[in-house]
């Protein structure tokens, strides 16, 4: 068996667009309540501060990696931020693997291995997502911004 991976994606925190322009948008109000405040008070001062800060906090999340997604060995592996674990999940155990939409919301919020009526849900960003049903029916759902191309290799990796 090899080690190389036949499909690995990065997904990041702060790269997402609509949170991205939620807070870009809450620091130009920040801005913008400075510029019209009288007298540039202290307290003024300090909303130039918050959007500084918001716009600070904004980079170091664009850089911030929230979960990897690789392929190889007959598993799909996923690792997250600093004290995740380690998901590994059996190719050999999987029955269907097909895409699909991660959630009818316009809004997600990003999860990592999030136990809930019988799915297990790892997602960033994004609207599409492969879902993999294992023998005990139990589905993984697993969003991705390249669906097509994870598919291609988890059907790959099946058929070794």
């Amino acid at each position: 068996m090899s080690d190389k991976s036949v499909f690995t994606e990065k997904q990041y925190l702060g790269r997402e667009f609509i949170p991205l322009t939620i807070r870009l948008v809450l620091a130009m109000f920040c801005f913008a309540a400075y510029f019209f405040t009288d007298e540039r008070e202290r307290n003024g001062d300090l909303l130039v501060v918050v959007g500084f800060s918001i716009i600070i906090i904004s980079i170091i999340l664009g850089f911030l990696l929230h979960f990897r997604t690789r392929v190889e060995n007959k598993s799909v592996m996923l690792d997250g931020l600093w004290t995740t674990k380690l998901v590994k999940i059996d190719l050999n155990s999987i029955v269907k693997a097909e895409k699909g939409t991660y959630s009818r919301y316009m809004f997600n919020n990003p999860v990592y291995n999030l136990h809930t009526k019988g799915t297990i849900r790892f997602f960033t960003s994004g609207n599409e997502a492969i879902h993999l049903t294992d023998r005990d029916g139990l589905l993984y759902i697993i969003g991705s911004k390249h669906p097509n191309e994870f598919l291609r290799a988890i059907k790959e990796e099946m058929k070794k």
